[in-house]
């Protein structure tokens, strides 16, 4: 327990910092190389598939490079929709999504990470987004009722969570039936190396924590999902080299699309 505590408090502290100082803040995925070096957020978010219109239709400074893949892409998210996006950061999914749902619909981002909603809600009310709102909370404890939720995002989250298993059952509850999962995300393809899975500064760069695929998959299933797709991401060695050029961690973990129906 100490330990789980030591490692959530560093995923949130690292985060924070990020929120505080943008992408040049901490190491988180795109923003940053896991030894620190800072990358451009638009170039990044090109490189894992947004488009220029997505990075020109949102509050700048939500986008902070973050993630490793572009869940609105295979969300399928109509007017009218309610979207929840598993640790929202800045709100760049959130706000991208609030073009798709209307005025008739609702985008709820949760963030464990104060700083992190804070910076989120500042950018909503700069934005004029009236159909958004954040939430301070843990995405193995999702502050929302049940069967409330068409279409849940996440982007390069889940593999952050000490409690994957949680993570999927609260989805499972607050999905509608028929609701829906569109996820990017860091999972596991081999054994990871001893002295990654130990490593801090891995576990917040969102390598250490990633799991296997076929944990994954029995996971959802367990949490009565059906219709699960796990797919590797076309460029995911680019995207995991840009990260940490010449680390070689694509030959043990990968970028994936996960899909998967109430």
């Amino acid at each position: 327990m100490k330990k789980k505590l030591k490692i959530r408090e560093a995923i949130r502290k690292n985060y924070a910092e990020v929120a505080k100082e943008g992408s040049v803040g901490g190491c988180c995925s795109g923003g940053c190389s896991c030894e620190g070096t800072p990358t451009d957020a638009a170039e990044a978010s090109l490189r894992i598939g947004y488009s220029k219109g997505d990075l020109e239709n949102v509050p700048r400074q939500a986008n902070m490079g973050l993630g490793c893949g572009n869940p609105i892409a295979i969300a399928s998210i109509k007017k009218g929709d309610t979207v929840l996006d598993l640790g929202s950061g800045g709100g760049f999914d959130c706000f991208i999504a609030a073009r798709q749902v209307g005025e008739t619909g609702l985008v709820i981002g949760v963030d464990m990470t104060p700083e992190m909603v804070n910076l989120a809600r500042t950018n909503a009310l700069n934005g004029g987004y009236s159909n958004v709102e954040f939430r301070l909370g843990e995405i193995e404890h999702l502050p929302v009722a049940d069967n409330s939720v068409d279409v849940i995002i996440s982007n390069c989250v889940i593999n952050l969570s000490l409690e994957k298993e949680k993570v999927f059952q609260e989805a499972y509850r607050v999905l509608k039936q028929g609701g829906r999962l569109a996820i990017s995300d860091i999972v596991a393809t081999a054994e990871l190396p001893e002295h990654i899975r130990k490593d801090l500064k891995m576990m917040t760069g969102c390598i250490a924590g990633a799991e296997y695929v076929e944990n994954l998959q029995l996971m959802m299933e367990n949490a009565g999902f059906k219709e699960i797709k796990l797919t590797p991401k076309d460029n995911s060695k680019e995207i995991l080299n840009s990260w940490i050029p010449g680390g070689n961690i694509e030959d043990y973990v990968a970028s994936y699309v996960i899909e998967a129906v109430k």
